[in-house]
């Protein structure tokens, strides 16, 4: 009777956790992301990012970019730094190399400050290049965090494309 009784108990406190957990820690389905209208509204933004790039769709990424759109290379220089005209530069100077794009990501976390959205994403990729030996598979794995911002009417992207 006490082993029935402590399995019985066992099995309640099991069912009774993962009822817990589950009601709890809701994320988006394929992400580490919280399961919220909010949330799942900035992915889908940044999914159509994604295809866009597989797609190598530079008007349609462009559409995408704020007018205050300003990527910083990383660099203490600033030579490869560039703004909205020279992402559209970037963009069709990298689509005229590659092809058979395979972008996929991701979704560490949604985090939200004001009117911004920092997207912390990790890219697996892969694409075709041409060069002078012939063509060569490339292959890419990043971390990544794409940086929305509210215009009142969309999420439009201010770094990170």
């Amino acid at each position: 009777m006490k082993i029935r009784a402590l399995a019985f108990l066992i099995a309640t406190a099991l069912v009774v956790s993962a009822a817990g957990c589950s009601a709890n820690s809701a994320y988006i389905r394929g992400t580490h992301v919280e399961d919220t209208s909010e949330n799942r509204t900035i992915i889908g933004v940044v999914e159509r990012y994604r295809l866009a790039v597989e797609r190598k769709d530079a008007p349609g990424l462009m559409k995408m970019a704020a007018k205050s759109y300003w990527e910083d290379g990383g660099t203490p220089t600033g030579a490869d730094d560039y703004g909205y005209d020279g992402l559209r530069e970037v963009l069709i100077g990298r689509f005229q190399r590659a092809d058979d794009i395979r972008y996929s990501m991701k979704y560490v976390k949604v985090r939200r400050q004001g009117q911004r959205a920092y997207v912390e994403v990790i890219i697996d990729a892969s694409y075709t290049i041409s060069a002078s030996g012939g063509e060569q598979r490339m292959d890419q794995r990043d971390q990544n965090e794409l940086v929305l911002e509210w215009d009142g009417e969309h999420w439009m992207f201010v770094s990170g494309m």
